[in-house]
């Protein structure tokens, strides 16, 4: 079996969020298509801090290249994917490295500057969206850039999907405790609306603590590193999904929440293009709390027509056969 490495901070890998869902999904199909997905990371942690300067995970990467050296050649392996933009140097080593960004440099994310010259020397990548593919080619010059979602999982839809569970004046929202994911926003919406029931859904246990400097209004209710199985559960009951993220690579929740047939409110930067069904709705500070409201007033509890826009654009088949179409180039 073809082993294929696939490098991300370790603390990705500890946290029920974004990274460690795509990490287990690749490695399941990479074993329904003969592919052995190695999962690598430094040892060491740089630092508990996110930004602090001098500490911005994309230098401390640097200092961690020997730990991720010795465990790749240790495993033998000549192809790697890494999500980090840090880890860009690995071309040096490894002939077949791709980047797969979890973040990339655009102006609305913090750090950003810092991550633009690991980008200059970005050679082969995938992507999730068709605008990051133009991203790549337009800011950095990176063509050679293969499209593939990170699909969602079917079976947990099928599982939890249930239009008579849908709590009427439900609004969920999934993200971390980050300025860009302006979890403010939310709390004042909460505060400007008492009668609805606002879910925020963290995707790590850190966050309980750093939450603690809101005032939580009494409508508002705190989930934390949630596993797969109970995130879609919750987002069952609700009657609205609503992010305000500043800029996502793919915005996962998202395309769950199209696939639950939830009403979808989300920014209207172009990075959310691809969610572009019949009930998601593209706002931003200015009208978001009424076009919130205006989705929990719909008659409808569900839209047939989001979910069957994500099953054709986003599902675990449609990411499955990217990668078979990806690997089957790549490793020959």
């Amino acid at each position: 079996m073809k082993k294929v490495g696939l490098v991300m901070r370790k603390i990705q890998f500890a946290e029920a969020q974004g990274p460690r869902i795509f990490a287990e999904r690749l490695k399941q199909i990479g074993l329904e298509l003969g592919v052995d997905i190695v999962f690598v990371s430094p040892e060491r942690h740089v630092s508990s801090h996110d930004w602090l300067p001098g500490y911005e995970h994309e230098k401390g990467d640097l200092v961690n290249y020997d730990v991720v050296l010795d465990q790749l050649h240790e495993q033998q392996i000549e192809h790697v994917i890494y999500t980090v933009s840090g880890f860009t140097y690995l071309n040096m080593f490894f002939k077949n490295s791709v980047l797969f960004p979890h973040s990339f440099p655009d102006p609305a994310l913090t750090g950003y500057e810092m991550m633009k010259p690991f980008y200059q020397i970005v050679d082969k990548a995938i992507v999730q969206t068709a605008f990051l593919k133009q991203e790549m080619a337009s800011k950095f010059g990176v063509t050679d850039v293969t499209v593939i979602p990170i699909g969602f999982n079917e079976r947990l839809v099928e599982k939890h999907f249930d239009p008579s569970q849908v709590v009427e004046n439900r609004v969920m929202w999934i993200g971390r405790d980050e300025e860009n994911r302006r979890p403010d926003l939310v709390l004042e919406y909460a505060r400007h609306n008492p009668d609805k029931d606002v879910y925020m859904v963290f995707g790590g246990e850190r966050y309980k603590e750093s939450m603690k400097k809101y005032d939580i209004p009494d409508n508002v209710k705190l989930q934390f590193a949630l596993t797969q199985d109970e995130v879609f559960a919750l987002m069952n009951t609700a009657k609205v999904y609503w992010s305000c993220s500043k800029f996502d690579t793919f915005a996962m929740p998202l395309t769950e929440a199209l696939a639950m047939g939830k009403i979808v409110v989300k920014p209207e930067h172009p990075c959310y293009g691809h969610i572009s069904s019949t009930h998601s709705f593209s706002g931003n500070e200015k009208n978001w709390f009424e076009l919130v409201n205006m989705a929990a007033a719909s008659p409808r509890r569900v839209s047939t027509e989001n979910q069957a826009y994500a099953m054709e654009k986003f599902s675990s088949q449609v990411m499955k056969q990217g990668y078979r179409d990806f690997f089957d180039h790549w490793l020959s």
